[in-house]
C-alpha cells in the first residue's frame, strides 16, 4: 500500500503545474498542492456524513477523539490569582490559556510573510477582534479574559481594566509585534543580494553549509503591492482576500468545536502547518494573477483549491452545529457591522464611481474653457487657423491667369 501511495505521489507531482515559489524543491511545492486535494476529499466525505457518524469516524483517525468537550469557562472567574486555592492559585492562568495564546505572535510573524502587506495584517488583525465580541454568545473562548485577550503578564494594572483597553493591548502588543516583526523579516528578504551557486563549486566547509541553510529561503524575492484603491477590480480583490483569511481564521474554531478536537490536539496544529503551507503559494498566485492579469490569464491551482476548502470547512460547520451558528446576535453589535458595511459600500460608490464622473466632468469642463483661450491666442499672434475669402478669391484668380498665359 506505501508503494502505491508512493508511486501515485510520483505520478501527480509530475502531472501538476509548477508553483511561483522556488525555494526549497519543486516537488515539496507540489506535494503541499497533493495535500491540499486529498484534504479537500476528506472534508467532502466528512460533509455527506450525518453528524454522528462524522464525528465518530474521527476516533479512527484517534481513538481520544468522538467525545463531547468539556465545558470550559474561559471568561468567567479572571482572578489572576486565587487565595481560595491553596493548591494552585494560579489555576485560572492555565485553565483559560490554549495552545493559541501563546501562537499570536508566530501566527502574525508567518501571516505578515504570506501577505506582505502592514496595512492589510492590521486590518484583518483588528477585523478578526471584532469577529470574536461580536460570536462570544456563540463560542465560549472567544469571551477572554482582559489578561488573555492582552497576552502578556500585567499584574501591576488592576482586574477592572476596561475592555477597549484590552482590546488595543492584544491588536497593539501581542499581534501588532508579530507583524511588525515580520515586515522587518520582509525588508531584510527585499535587501538582500540573491546570489546561487552550486554546493559542490563551494570551497569551504563554512560556506557548503550557509549554502544549505539558505536553501530555505527564497530563490528571489516579490514585493507585494496591492493599491487596493487603484481600480475596482483591485479592490473587490483585497476585500475578498480579507474575508477568506477571516473565515478561515474562525474555521480554527469552530471546526475543533463541531468535531470534538481539544484545542492542543495535533490535528489543530497539523492544520494550522497546511495552511501556512498552502497559503503562501495561493497568496503569490493571487498577487500574480492581479498584478499580470495578460501574462497570468488564470488563478492558479493552490489558490482555487484553498477557497474550496475554506468554504468546505465552513459548510461542516453549518450542517454539524447550525444551532450554534443560527444563534442571534445581538442587537448592538448588528448596528454595528450594519454601519461598518454601509461605509464600505458608500465608499466604494465615491471612489469609483461618482468619483470618476466628477473628475471626467471637470476635465471636459477644463478642456471647453481651454479651447476658446487657445483660439484667441492663435487669432492674437497673426496667424489665423482659416485663410478668408477674400485670400481665397485672389488665390483662384492668380490660378486663372496663369492657365491663361
Amino acid at each position: 500500500m506505501t508503494s502505491n501511495m508512493f508511486n501515485c505521489y510520483i505520478v501527480v507531482i509530475s502531472l501538476l503545474k509548477l508553483s511561483p515559489l522556488f525555494f526549497l524543491s519543486v516537488a515539496y511545492w507540489r506535494f503541499w498542492l497533493c495535500v491540499s486535494v486529498v484534504y479537500e476529499l476528506f472534508l467532502i466525505f466528512i460533509l455527506f456524513q450525518t453528524v454522528h457518524d462524522g464525528r465518530q469516524f474521527m476516533k479512527y483517525i484517534d481513538p481520544k477523539l468522538g467525545v463531547p468537550l468539556p465545558e470550559r469557562d474561559y471568561g468567567g472567574n479572571c482572578l489572576m490569582y486565587d487565595p481560595g486555592n491553596t493548591t494552585d492559585p494560579f489555576h485560572n492562568i492555565w485553565d483559560k490559556i490554549d495552545g493559541f495564546v501563546p501562537a499570536h505572535f508566530l501566527g502574525w510573524y508567518i501571516k505578515t510573510l504570506v501577505i506582505r502587506d502592514w496595512w492589510m495584517c492590521m486590518i484583518i488583525s483588528v477585523m478578526f477582534e471584532f469577529l470574536e465580541y461580536s460570536l462570544e454568545h456563540q463560542l465560549p473562548n472567544f469571551s477572554e479574559c482582559w489578561w488573555d485577550h492582552a497576552s502578556i503578564n500585567i499584574t501591576a494594572l488592576p482586574l477592572c481594566i476596561p475592555k477597549s483597553l484590552q482590546w488595543i493591548m492584544d491588536v497593539l502588543v501581542c499581534n501588532g509585534l508579530g507583524i511588525y516583526c515580520g515586515m522587518k523579516t520582509l525588508g531584510w528578504l527585499s535587501m538582500k543580494p540573491y546570489q546561487w551557486q552550486g554546493l559542490w563549486n563551494i570551497p569551504t566547509y563554512k560556506g557548503k553549509i550557509k549554502r544549505i541553510a539558505f536553501q530555505f529561503t527564497p530563490y528571489s524575492w516579490v514585493k507585494f503591492e496591492w493599491k487596493p484603491a487603484s481600480n475596482l477590480r483591485r479592490w473587490l480583490a483585497v476585500l475578498g482576500i480579507i474575508f477568506m483569511f477571516l473565515l478561515a481564521e474562525l474555521n480554527t474554531f469552530y471546526l475543533k468545536f463541531v468535531l470534538w478536537m481539544p484545542p492542543e490536539h495535533y490535528l489543530v496544529l497539523l492544520r494550522l502547518v497546511f495552511f501556512v503551507n498552502v497559503g503562501g503559494v495561493a497568496m503569490r498566485e493571487i498577487y500574480d494573477f492581479m498584478d499580470d492579469p495578460k501574462f497570468h490569464r488564470k488563478l492558479g491551482q493552490q489558490a482555487w483549491m484553498v477557497a474550496a476548502i475554506t468554504v468546505t470547512e465552513f459548510l461542516i460547520v453549518v450542517k454539524y452545529d447550525p444551532n450554534t451558528i443560527m444563534l442571534p446576535i445581538p442587537f448592538f453589535i448588528t448596528q454595528c457591522w450594519f454601519l461598518g458595511i454601509l461605509l464600505i459600500f458608500t465608499w466604494t460608490l465615491w471612489r469609483f464611481f461618482f468619483r470618476d464622473i466628477t473628475l471626467r466632468y471637470k476635465e471636459t469642463r477644463r478642456r471647453k474653457q481651454e479651447s476658446p483661450s487657445d483660439r484667441d491666442r492663435s487669432l492674437g499672434n497673426g496667424n489665423p487657423s482659416t485663410p478668408s475669402g477674400r485670400s481665397k478669391l485672389n488665390g483662384s484668380s492668380e490660378t486663372v491667369r496663369q492657365r491663361k498665359s
